[in-house]
């Protein structure tokens, strides 16, 4: 479709994930845009391999939980009118979106990692690490499944959080970095979070019981859970997260890939995302500065 709009097309696929992001890194160097057909995963790849470069991102959404898809109103599982929107983007400009920036010294490049949705770093995060290992059911199944298998043993993690140079240890269940409402194939952990406001929308629910946890879990497909007195919202632009004690929280996951173990640190980069999509979409800039 790309080809017969006129474009000149390199395929980038690689053999494997890892593979395919160095490939499309090395070159970037005189590409128009990068286009990705996937689900978060692959978005997630498009995002690391453009992020704070210049180089715009096109995404055709095709996979089962497409969080940021839905999250940026794409068409999902409509390929012909995905590409309308890169060819149209290309000719009229991207739109700009923050992505968050992490580090830590569990990472194998000191290259930062980005995620476009949401850093998860709690009992979201070990469910996440299970539920990427299902092969069924599809989309937000997975996730459902994963809580109740994690659930099984589950006590409260130890942390100690630095948000915006305010730090404090506390036990919690739960500790979320919004850029966007949902992740998980669905689970709108952070309703009024956006892709353009310059600040992450920091979730927090304390040391939940499994039974709270349970009767939590489905308000959260519908954002009812920050109503919760267990839940708190903060809003930053740069949080460190430290384990603090036992039980030793998982390792971070973004857009629901691994990133690395805790300690890490994010820090939201306005803009840092050129993206190929309508930039009338409702919270939308259409030409915010690069940074």
């Amino acid at each position: 479709m790309l080809t017969a709009a006129g474009l000149q097309v390199v395929d980038l696929t690689g053999d494997d994930a890892q593979h395919a992001l160095a490939r499309a890194r090395s070159a970037l160097d005189g590409l128009a845009a990068l286009v990705v057909v996937g689900g978060d995963g692959m978005a997630h790849l498009g995002v690391n391999a453009i992020a704070g470069t210049g180089v715009a991102l096109g995404i055709v959404p095709a996979g089962s939980g497409n969080d940021l898809a839905r999250a940026l109103q794409l068409p999902i599982r409509n390929p012909r009118e995905a590409v309308g929107l890169i060819v149209s983007g290309l000719s009229r400009g991207p739109r700009y979106i923050d992505a968050i920036a992490s580090t830590s010294p569990g990472m194998s490049s000191r290259v930062p990692r980005w995620t476009a949705c949401v850093l998860s770093a709690g009992i979201d995060a070990a469910v996440n690490a299970r539920a990427n290992s299902y092969r069924w059911p599809a989309g937000g199944g997975r996730y459902v499944r994963g809580v109740l298998a994690e659930l099984s043993t589950f006590r409260p993690y130890r942390y100690r959080l630095t948000i915006d140079g305010h730090s404090s240890v506390q036990d919690a269940t739960l500790v979320a970095l919004a850029n966007a409402p949902s992740f998980g194939g669905g689970m709108r952990i952070a309703p009024m979070a956006r892709f353009d406001d310059g600040v992450m929308d920091v979730v927090i629910g304390d040391g939940l019981s499994r039974d709270q946890i349970l009767r939590l879990l489905p308000t959260v497909y519908a954002g009812r859970h920050l109503s919760h007195p267990a839940v708190h919202v903060h809003r930053a632009t740069q949080v460190v997260i430290e384990p603090a004690g036992r039980p030793a929280p998982p390792p971070a996951f973004g857009d629901g890939e691994f990133l690395a173990p805790l300690p890490i640190s994010a820090t939201l980069r306005p803009g840092a995302v050129p993206l190929l999509a309508l930039p009338e979409q409702p919270g939308a800039e259409e030409s915010p500065a690069r940074h």
